[in-house]
């Protein structure tokens, strides 16, 4: 069981949170509440899990909750301002949810919440002793590549054959993981630099699919897992001619 409270300032709003929660068999809830303080204090006391949280509130604002109690606990946002996404983002939260949050939106994120809370823990990395030179005609090409942490000197490691699709926003992207989300301060065209063509492509100005992981492609729009994405009109021609070759119509 995942345990959740429910945080916001509008008491009715909390409510709507807490009625979906208890719909769904995975979640338990610890309590909901009008004050952040009161959350703060059921964080620090391990009771919780994920929290749901609201951005605009007097005493404390969403993003200030973050700042304090991130680490201790995963973090859905929810909130009728769009523009704090990013920022959102930056703190690590695993969604972001615009009011009024319609269930089958509420069910997506916490299923992604409990996919990230049941991964098991990575172990840390420890320093590797230095590499004898390998010849370049002899040198393996690298499956992996690293992206920045939240921190200046953390780095995580990703597998190419991991990731789903990436999405640009602004100075950032956002690299999509089975059941994970990391975000990193990096522009796309830097990064589809780095992505070996094939399996990656732009298929956007905002996005860059790995085509091992499409299920289908309708029209305009490719499917990864449940995402839709749309070809942009710039790429279309280069996409649907790569397409075309390989169904070898």
């Amino acid at each position: 069981m995942i345990r959740c409270i429910a945080v916001d300032d509008e008491a009715y709003a909390a409510n709507i949170i807490a009625d979906y929660i208890s719909k769904i068999p995975f979640l338990e809830l610890v309590g909901k509440t009008t004050s952040p303080i009161e959350a703060i204090n059921w964080v620090q006391e391990g009771k919780v899990d994920l929290v749901f949280l609201d951005i605009q509130m007097p005493e404390l604002t969403g993003i200030q909750f973050l700042k304090i109690c991130g680490s201790r606990c995963k973090v859905i946002l929810t909130t009728a301002y769009p523009e704090y996404a990013l920022e959102g983002y930056e703190h690590d939260v695993i969604d972001y949810l615009l009011k009024p949050i319609p269930f089958d939106r509420f069910y997506r994120a916490v299923t992604k919440a409990q996919n990230i809370l049941k991964a098991p823990k990575q172990p840390e990395q420890t320093a590797l002793p230095p590499q004898e030179n390998i010849p370049a005609a002899t040198a393996p090409t690298p499956d992996y590549m690293f992206v920045k942490g939240e921190s200046k000197n953390k780095f995580l490691k990703v597998a190419y054959s991991d990731i789903l699709y990436v999405e640009g926003l602004k100075n950032y992207v956002s690299l999509y993981l089975p059941g994970q989300r990391l975000v990193t301060y990096q522009s796309l065209t830097d990064l589809a630099e780095q992505l070996p063509q094939p399996p990656f492509y732009r298929v956007h100005r905002s996005y860059i699919i790995s085509i091992d992981k499409v299920s289908m492609v309708d029209g305009n729009t490719v499917y990864i897992a449940d995402k839709e994405i749309p070809v942009g009109e710039t790429y279309r021609d280069g996409f649907f001619s790569m397409i075309r070759e390989k169904s070898r119509l």
